[in-house]
């Protein structure tokens, strides 16, 4: 039948000391009798709605324990999950849940606004579930749904070709959504062998794993401070889920890294989950600014993925606690495991520096191998258990998951140079390259010169048409607290650091977050900003 999270987790609820924490939001605790409760009964009443094997379920939620409750019920009753970036306004909400052919959404009473709005215009989605209390007329409130459904095993036959999506907007254009099936995600995750239960092995079985699951007991505490929304959080979290582990999630809808330490030393946090520097330097920040005043030592590692980590920001956290592990994990929400790189006060890679993982490959243009030390640029392709594709975008999965060789592999998009001891260095993008003049720029290349800089807290580097270079290198720039803007000093800066056509010909202040609420740059909204600027909007 095949590896599938609802198995697993059918298995390891029943494993579980039903007394032990599962889920706590704020000051909200769900024990694991509780949590498997209440994901049987949500399974068990979508079910009795009509919604079977492939229907999609989409979530339009904060952090909070009813995302993953809700998640739990997907995997139970066959459905698919559809994650939704709260962020989206009218258009775009309406385009991720029409084109996903979503027939129940999940949504938190704050939305309640906005689903009355957009529910008369989609016609396909049958059911509206409130979170939260009751704010929207048409919607049915989740507690009302619990009480509908049967609190125990559905006892249902599964599949390893059960799917679950990953809805991403990437860098550019519309969200797309990565098909993935159950046992290839379960693969590309590792199998198990990270969670601390399989001691390094690999379970044969789900009964395996539940059993070896079960003989460990409670697992990690996890926090994951990027929203579930995104890949990093969501397929973290589920981990978590099937290691027994307990998920903490924060309260505030924008990330207060106070907030976090806090729950790391109330509740004892082993590990937590952010998107790079967004989240770390603040995180930095506050540490810096309160030094000795939260107890982190319970913390044993921080894992981030999606956005730029910066290595003299890894050094700063490392400052304040020389324990912990700091996990950059290198890959996107259609290719996992593409590399990783450890740093802990023992040492570490430079930024973006990452060993490559098992069953990816680095191609030139003309699909030959780059040859490890030749300094000659290439893009990243991955093998092995990858998705189906996009859903419903036949054009786009044959650009991105094209065979070579005869091997399918994905190819999401990310150029590098291949070191002599066979390490990655990330350059960026392909379709982020800025060609000026005939020379190619990397943008993040050029973002981490700018961030270099002391007055300078984020920086996006992106091109501008040009009628006479083609593009120019263009950047905007986020500056610390009290700093004051002088273009041309960070101009003089990129210009010690990198070639002359790197540097950007104009740098501008922002005068918002440059990214969107998951960490990842928000290139697009940056660059309208640029040219409303410079007048070129």
């Amino acid at each position: 039948m095949g590896w599938n999270f609802g198995d697993m987790l059918d298995g390891i609820e029943a494993a579980m000391p039903p007394e032990a924490p599962a889920l706590i939001h704020g000051e909200r605790r769900i024990t694991w009798g509780e949590f498997a409760q209440r994901s049987n009964r949500l399974a068990s009443a979508l079910r009795s709605r009509g919604m079977g094997p492939g229907d999609k379920l989409a979530f339009y939620l904060r952090n909070r324990s009813e995302y993953l409750v809700g998640l739990s019920a997907c995997f139970k009753a066959r459905l698919v999950h559809v994650n939704v970036n709260y962020r989206y306004l009218a258009d775009e909400l309406r385009g991720v849940l029409d084109e996903s052919d979503a027939r129940c959404v999940l949504f938190d009473s704050e939305f309640a606004e906005s689903v009355e709005a957009l529910a008369p215009r989609l016609p396909k989605v049958e059911h509206w579930i409130e979170v939260g209390g009751r704010r929207a007329g048409s919607a049915e409130p989740l507690d009302a749904v619990y009480r509908e459904g049967v609190a125990v095993p559905l006892g249902i036959e599964r599949a390893g070709d059960d799917l679950l999506f990953v809805y991403t907007g990437g860098t550019t254009g519309r969200p797309k959504g990565v098909m993935w099936r159950m046992e290839d995600l379960w693969r590309a995750l590792g199998s198990g062998g990270t969670l601390q239960a399989n001691a390094g092995g690999i379970p044969a079985s789900v009964a395996e794993l539940v059993e070896n699951v079960g003989r460990f007991g409670p697992g990690p505490v996890q926090v994951p401070a990027c929203p579930l929304m995104h890949g990093s959080g969501l397929l973290t979290s589920i981990l978590n889920l099937v290691a027994g582990g307990c998920t903490v999630t924060l309260t505030r809808p924008q990330f207060q890294p106070e907030e976090l330490f806090v729950a790391i030393e109330r509740h004892r946090v082993d590990s937590v989950v952010i998107v790079g520097d967004p989240f770390a330097v603040p995180m930095l920040k506050a540490l810096d600014a309160n030094p000795g005043r939260w107890d982190l030592r319970s913390l044993k590692i921080i894992i981030s993925s999606g956005a730029m980590w910066s290595e003299p920001v890894k050094r700063g956290l490392l400052r304040h606690h020389a324990r912990m592990a700091l996990a950059d994990l290198y890959g996107s929400s259609e290719a996992l495991g593409i590399g990783a790189s450890v740093t802990s006060s023992a040492g570490g890679a430079a930024t973006a520096r990452f060993a490559i993982g098992q069953d990816c490959a680095v191609f030139n243009e003309e699909h030959r191998p780059v040859v490890p030390g030749s300094g000659e640029r290439g893009f990243i392709a991955c093998r092995g258990p990858i998705p189906l594709g996009y859903y419903k975008d036949p054009e786009k999965t044959a650009e991105t998951f094209p065979c070579i060789d005869g091997v399918r592999y994905v190819v999401p998009g990310d150029w590098c140079t291949v070191e002599s001891d066979g390490s990655l260095t990330l350059l960026g993008r392909g379709s982020l390259c800025i060609n000026t003049g005939g020379e190619k720029v990397y943008p993040e290349e050029v973002e981490e010169s700018l961030k270099r800089h002391p007055d300078v807290e984020d920086a996006l580097v992106f091109g501008l048409p040009d009628e006479a270079w083609g593009q120019v290198v263009t950047a905007m720039v986020s500056l610390r607290a009290g700093a004051r803007f002088d273009e041309a000093a960070l101009r003089r800066h990129v210009g010690v650091e990198l070639a002359r056509f790197k540097v950007p010909k104009r740098i501008l202040a922002a005068d918002r977050s440059l990214r969107a609420p998951n960490g990842k740059a928000d290139y697009a909204r940056a660059g309208l900003q640029a040219r409303q600027m410079l007048g070129l909007a």
